[in-house]
């Protein structure tokens, strides 16, 4: 059944509650591991680190989204922090260490860590390996990361 709107009602119940309103959909919908390409594969970085970056193939408007994948007892090659951009990194598979500054700090599944824009970060994987998300905002350029190798030394 066609909407007011011009697209299908996804029933006559929905057309009923909200006759007069009509909203232009706008989402994007990608697979992380099969639609978004794996950037770490350009630096060198494959197979023991993963890193696909999504914020472009989502459309994101207002925000950066990535997902990070690290072999077991791998190291990231470098530390990095933003000039604007805020970032929240969620586990969602293994355990590892976070450096943050000057501190390290234990993650396991489902820790959230929020880190400010100035704050040098980096992560190491635990014997399981490391998986997680990184949400960023607001939405930057790529100039607002400044890389640092070799930053995580023991």
């Amino acid at each position: 059944m066609p909407s007011r709107c011009g697209g299908k009602a996804s029933s006559a119940r929905a057309e009923r509650r909200s006759p007069r309103i009509c909203r232009l959909s706008d989402y994007t919908i990608k697979n992380l591991l099969t639609d978004v390409d794996d950037a770490a594969e350009q630096f060198g970085l494959a197979p023991d680190i993963e890193a696909r970056f999504a914020r472009e193939p989502l459309d994101s408007q207002k925000f950066g989204l990535s997902f990070q994948r690290l072999s077991p007892d791998t190291r990231f090659p470098y530390g990095h922090h933003h000039h604007e951009q805020e970032e929240v990194y969620v586990v969602v598979a293994g355990s590892g260490r976070v450096k943050l500054d000057d501190d390290v700090h234990e993650l396991r599944e489902w820790d959230a860590v929020r880190v400010g824009k100035d704050t040098v970060r980096s992560f190491e994987a635990g014997p399981d390996g490391l998986t997680f998300l990184a949400f960023g905002a607001p939405k930057t350029e790529a100039q607002d990361a400044e890389m640092i190798p070799g930053w995580w030394s023991d």
